[in-house]
C-alpha cells in the first residue's frame, strides 16, 4: 500500500497536467486524426517515456532541495507569489480562444514515437512542476525520496500522461467543436484550484514562521 501511493500521486498529477489543451496533446489529437489511432499512440509513448525521465531529474534536484529547509520555505513563499498570479491570470486575464484546428504540420511519415520524444522533450514545463510537488509533498509528509518511492512515481508520471493522451485520442472528435467552451470552463476550474493552493500555501507559511 505504502508504495501505491506514490503510484497514484504521479499517475494523478500528470493525468492533470495533460488536461488543458497545449501542442502535445494537440497534436496526438492531430495524428490520430490524420494517420489512425495507433500511430497516436506511439507517438503518445514516446511523449510519456520523456515525461518518466523528466520527472526522474526534477526528483533529483527535489532531493538535494528537501534536505534545506531555508530553500524550501522560499520555495513555498516563490510557489505562492506564482499560484496567487496563476489565481488571478486564470480568473480575469485568460482569453478564451476559438477551438484549435490546425496544429503541428506532421510530413514525416517516420516513427511517431521519435517525433513524440522530441516534442515532450522541447517542454520542460514538467521539470520545475515535479520538483514543487514533491518538494510540497514531502513537507506534509506525503512524499519520501527513497529510491523504490521516486521510481514507482515516475511510472506513475509515465502512465498518468500516456492516459491523458490516449484521453484525446479516444475523445477528440467529441470534444473538437467544444474546445472553446471546455478552455474557458477550465480557466475557471484551474484558478479555483490555484487559489486553494495559495490559501494553504499562506496558512503552512504563517505556522512556520510563528
Amino acid at each position: 500500500m505504502y508504495y501505491l501511493t506514490p503510484l497514484f500521486i504521479g499517475f494523478a498529477s500528470a493525468t492533470l497536467g495533460i488536461t488543458p489543451p497545449g501542442l502535445i496533446n494537440m497534436t496526438v489529437a492531430k495524428v490520430a486524426l490524420n494517420e489512425g489511432k495507433v500511430r497516436a499512440l506511439v507517438f503518445a509513448a514516446g511523449a510519456s517515456v520523456v515525461v518518466l525521465m523528466q520527472s526522474l531529474v526534477a526528483l533529483l534536484f527535489a532531493r538535494y532541495i528537501n534536505t534545506h529547509p531555508g530553500v524550501v520555505i522560499l520555495l513555498r513563499e516563490a510557489g505562492l507569489a506564482v499560484f496567487l498570479v496563476l489565481t488571478v491570470y486564470f480568473f480575469f486575464f485568460a482569453q478564451k480562444p476559438k477551438p484549435v484546428r490546425e496544429v503541428t504540420k506532421l510530413k514525416s511519415k517516420k516513427s511517431r514515437f521519435f517525433l513524440g520524444m522530441l516534442l515532450s522533450a522541447l517542454n520542460f514545463f514538467p521539470i520545475p512542476f515535479y520538483v514543487f510537488l514533491s518538494v510540497t509533498l514531502s513537507s506534509y509528509q506525503y512524499f519520501s525520496f527513497e529510491k523504490l518511492f521516486v521510481s514507482t512515481f515516475s511510472i506513475g508520471t509515465a502512465t498518468g500522461s500516456f492516459f491523458g493522451f490516449y484521453c484525446y485520442v479516444a475523445f477528440f472528435s467529441k470534444l473538437e467543436s467544444r474546445t472553446a467552451g471546455l478552455i474557458r470552463n477550465m480557466n475557471y476550474i484551474i484558478g479555483s484550484i490555484t487559489l486553494l493552493i495559495s490559501l494553504i500555501t499562506i496558512v503552512n507559511i504563517i505556522r512556520y514562521y510563528y
